[in-house]
């Protein structure tokens, strides 16, 4: 499902700070090399997350769905000198170009990958977290939430990518599209949640931005 005219998302494409190349090269690999490119942020998003990040200059950045690493580098721009960033992926096999790429950029100190479930992941690491972005598998986007939402101080941001699911939030559900009901959850839980305010922007595929109060 298209939210904006296509002439529109050129004019959009023209006028954010040009993608760094390094994220272009990893924007190109990822197109040629790995499974459903769609799900890359790419340079309009990435933007976003970049300029959202040296706004709030967080210390502590989580990450849930890594990918081959694209959005954890715009994160990455805004993060404190003596900061880290946790990311986290199931997909070993995506681990190796991730890692060559935040090598390159600079940030292998600063950006620990972790692989597995994430869930369990979390388990493990106790942050915190200034700066969320939930990228990963929609059935458990809110059982993320629940978990990283007491960990946050207050002014502490959550963003959550694709909850207008190719519009399918606007559509009667297929009883078994399990991802479809479990965004609709999690939009009316956040929607009803006195803990934090929020605003859903039409960027991509829809990304919710969650400010805990």
């Amino acid at each position: 499902m298209n939210f904006l005219d296509p002439k529109l998302e050129d004019y959009l494409a023209q006028h954010h700070t040009e993608e760094p190349e390094l994220l272009a090269r990893l924007n190109r690999e990822t197109h040629l090399k790995v499974l459903q490119p769609r799900m890359l942020s790419g340079p309009l998003q990435g933007r976003f997350l970049a300029f959202l990040s040296k706004l709030l200059a967080p210390k502590y950045i989580l990450e849930i769905g890594t990918y081959t690493g694209y959005s954890a580098l715009c994160l990455a721009e805004g993060l404190a000198p003596d900061g880290e960033l946790h990311t986290l992926e199931l997909n070993d096999e995506l681990e190796t170009m991730a890692l060559s790429y935040f090598k390159a950029a600079g940030y292998s100190t600063q950006i620990n990958m972790h692989i597995g479930d994430a869930l369990q992941s979390l388990e493990t690491l106790s942050r915190p977290w200034d700066l969320v972005f939930i990228d990963a598998d929609k059935p458990r986007y809110l059982d993320y939430y629940q978990k990283v939402i007491e960990q946050m101080p207050r002014g502490g941001i959550i963003l959550a990518d694709n909850v207008l699911w190719s519009g399918k939030v606007l559509e009667k559900p297929d009883p078994n599209d399990e991802s479809t009901l479990a965004l609709l959850e999690f939009n009316t839980f956040v929607q009803e949640d006195d803990r934090v305010e929020n605003v859903l922007l039409p960027l991509r595929d829809g990304l919710m931005c969650i400010r805990k109060k």
